[in-house]
């Protein structure tokens, strides 16, 4: 039900604002379904990135800007991820991470060989932020 509910609301907020996509990694299209600054927290915005792997895809290891909260939810399939120097996890469709200002992405990636997977990532970022949302570790 939750997981119906975040989909449904993704490929929402996707049809209304007629989101930019680009492709970023392997199989990996990552499109932003929603920008808005928080009115309630000046200074901050919240941002909703939908990436969608292909299967066996990935993106490469990378981090996000120093002001950025992330909280991701596996919409489809299952996801392979690790942050910082923790375990390399998967979550499956409807379970989901975060990670906080700072972190390092070092995996990323469907661990389906077979069928696609996606998730939805909200950021919470500095509205003035200029550094990419991702940017590769070198």
């Amino acid at each position: 039900m939750i997981r119906t509910a975040i989909a449904a609301t993704a490929l929402g907020l996707l049809l209304v604002t007629g989101a930019a996509a680009h492709d970023e990694g392997k199989d990996a299209k990552v499109t932003i379904v929603y920008e808005h600054e928080l009115p309630n927290a000046p200074g901050k915005s919240i941002k909703g990135i939908l990436v969608e792997y292909g299967p066996g895809g990935s993106s490469p290891g990378h981090t996000h800007p120093t002001s950025a909260f992330i909280y991701a939810t596996v919409l489809t399939g299952a996801i392979r991820s690790q942050v910082n120097d923790g375990p390399v996890k998967v979550y499956k469709a409807g379970e989901n991470f975060s990670e906080m200002p700072g972190d390092r992405h070092g995996v990323s990636a469907n661990d389906s060989k077979s069928e696609p997977a996606s998730l939805l990532a909200v950021f919470v970022v500095d509205t003035d932020e200029k550094t990419p949302l991702t940017t590769p570790i070198k």
